[in-house]
């Protein structure tokens, strides 16, 4: 049965492995747009869009190869410190710059039910290029002014947005906009998606705008590799139901914390710091589990003194071959995965329980910065946008806890019936997320220097 599960363990890691760096964060791009009107139809964008990614993209769309192979040397030449970068590339190829995000980015006045749409208000540059950086990321900063003016004269209208940037990332990726805008018919904030909603208008309700902002936050968790196979990681790690309670919850109460701090401006750790500690925690929670495997297996060698009953213990025949070696530790594990230890303290928990505990609340600080660097948030921001972002991390809430409510029970099921094979499988699948947790980790670390 070992031979079996090493098997299908290197089978996973030869399928996920390779994957790894894509999948991680399926967010392909975050735009972050801020939108005024300094007088009445003449509406001002703010957008921040990655310097890689407009290159790669900006000179594909264009046909200008030499901005891509320009920028590229840029970022080298910089000895990868994006604090060097300067719009020197971005103003010696302003055509392409220009012709990718205007045509690209529009605005227009909304139009009543069953009338013609307006086309959209001509656009302009409005001020020199930025380099910024955002999570220790560069982004060119681009102003753009869509002048409506002819087409609205004195009034306040309505108007509607919509966006092409990024468009057909990889598999699974998508390009989140993040808009918040403050003009003279109303303020709010919404999120648009270039490739499945790129279009809204200023009058969207309340709801509908938070709502996409919670189904951000639920995908971002589901679809984020690396904060999904750390929830995996505590959910087989967790014998009983008390043990996924806590340590859900210090994962959420300690993610929330960090994740509204950076979204106000109090907390802001660079990338290169988050991205490798979020790998390496994926690594040490599913190793934990694994450590205590192989630790009760070999503690546990008379389970009599451990309260297990001699008639749960598997019997030998006549003839049988005694277990030894990896095999006997294991086959043991087994029988005690379903015990419970005899001595507990507070609330039913030794302190290796408090412990894991106190480990995950720690990770999860550093988790919960992370979600805000998958949004670009660096600064403070507007009330509109906070409440937003409280509402992308209630989404993230209830996708957690709807994976614990399918998985666990199943997992405990499994573990009553049959324990020999719930221990298997709990060892398979930590074994997979400690490796390619370990193998992120590397890879972040390398990146990052």
């Amino acid at each position: 049965m070992l031979r079996r599960v090493l098997v299908v363990v290197l089978v996973a890691l030869a399928v996920l492995i390779p994957a790894a760096p894509a999948m991680a964060h399926n967010y392909a791009a975050t735009v972050f747009v801020e939108v005024t009107e300094p007088e009445p139809g003449l509406v001002r964008t703010v957008l921040d869009l990655e310097y890689v990614l407009l290159a790669v993209d900006g000179a594909e769309a264009m046909g200008d190869a030499a901005f891509e192979r320009d920028a590229y040397a840029d970022v080298q030449s910089s000895g990868q410190d994006p604090g060097k970068l300067t719009p020197r590339i971005l103003e010696q190829y302003s055509d392409t710059v220009s012709g990718y995000v205007l045509s690209r980015w529009s605005v227009a006045p909304e139009v009543g039910h069953g009338e013609p749409p307006t086309d959209a208000c001509t656009n302009t540059l409005a001020a020199p290029y930025e380099i910024v950086l955002i999570e220790n990321v560069p982004h060119a900063r681009i102003v753009v002014d869509s002048d409506c003016r002819a087409l609205v004269g004195v009034q306040s209208p309505v108007y509607r947005i919509s966006t092409e940037l990024f468009p057909g990332t990889e598999p699974g990726g998508k390009t989140t906009t993040v808009v918040s805008y403050d003009l003279r018919s109303g303020s709010g904030v919404a999120n648009l998606d270039t490739d499945t909603n790129s279009t809204m208008t200023t009058n969207q309700d309340w709801g509908s705008r938070m709502w996409e902002f919670f189904v951000l936050g639920g995908e971002h968790l589901l679809f984020g590799l690396d904060h999904f196979l750390f929830l995996l990681a505590l959910i087989v790690g967790s014998r009983r139901l008390r043990d996924i309670l806590l340590a859900a919850t210090a994962f959420t109460v300690a993610h929330s914390v960090t994740f509204i701090f950076a979204a106000l401006g109090i907390v802001s750790v660079p990338a290169f710091i988050v991205e490798p500690i979020i790998a390496l925690s994926i690594a040490v929670v599913a190793i934990w589990y694994l450590w205590g495997v192989w630790r009760r297996g070999r503690t546990d060698a008379w389970p009599a003194a451990r309260g297990v009953p001699a008639a749960a213990m598997p019997r030998s025949t006549p003839g049988d071959v005694p277990r030894t070696g990896a095999g006997a530790v294991l086959e043991r594990a087994a029988v005690v995965e379903t015990d419970e230890p005899a001595r507990r303290r507070a609330l039913g928990m030794t302190s290796a329980d408090w412990l894991r505990v106190a480990v995950v609340f720690a990770f999860g600080l550093i988790h919960g910065v992370g979600f805000a660097g998958a949004l670009g948030i660096d600064e403070p921001l507007s009330w509109g946008l906070l409440g937003a972002l409280l509402v992308f991390n209630v989404g993230i809430e209830v996708v957690q806890i709807a994976i614990i409510v399918v998985l666990f029970p199943l997992l405990v099921l499994l573990r009553k019936r049959i324990p020999a094979v719930g221990l298997w499988v709990g060892i398979a699948v930590c074994t997979v997320v400690a490796v390619v947790g370990l193998y992120w980790f590397v890879e972040r670390v390398l990146a990052g220097g």
